[in-house]
């Protein structure tokens, strides 16, 4: 048995829908809103990952656009040292809540839910400075923002 502990991988997806951002309710601890994601599984691309989730949780098809940055800090889920590549999508249709997303709906990407979990604020204002500029996190954004 080893002693390494290792980051688990995981991905989450901005789905815009009409020019709103698709949050999920979850259904398990950490309750609150959060974006739809999930972890990666076995034999699976980040990108079959991300497909995938947002088809469980909302019942969407995504195309997927851009990778908007990986979020990596140890403090972003309480639970275990999780690291979330994040992708934009573009999706139609109404979301549904399931598998482990109680819920689903539409916000407008400046008024987020209420209550929400992770670092899903953090990225949602990335995905804004992206959507308004072209311009994604840097390293060094992403340190200086963290730093100690």
């Amino acid at each position: 048995m080893s002693d390494y502990r290792n980051p688990t991988p995981t991905v989450d997806v901005i789905i815009e829908v009409d020019n709103q951002i698709v949050w999920i309710r979850r259904a398990n601890e950490p309750k609150g809103w959060a974006l739809p994601g999930g972890f990666v599984d076995e034999g699976e691309t980040v990108e079959e990952a991300a497909c995938r989730e947002a088809r469980e949780e909302t019942g969407l098809i995504v195309q997927l656009d851009q990778l908007l940055y990986v979020y990596s800090h140890p403090s972003r889920d309480r639970r275990q040292h999780n690291l979330s590549v994040v992708f934009t999508a573009q999706a139609q249709g109404t979301p549904k809540g399931a598998d482990d997303a109680a819920e689903a709906r539409l916000f407008p990407v400046d008024e987020p839910p209420e209550n929400t979990v992770f670092d899903h604020l953090e990225i949602l204002s990335d995905y804004r400075m992206f959507k308004t500029t072209g311009r994604r996190p840097t390293p060094v954004d992403y340190l200086r923002r963290h730093e100690p």
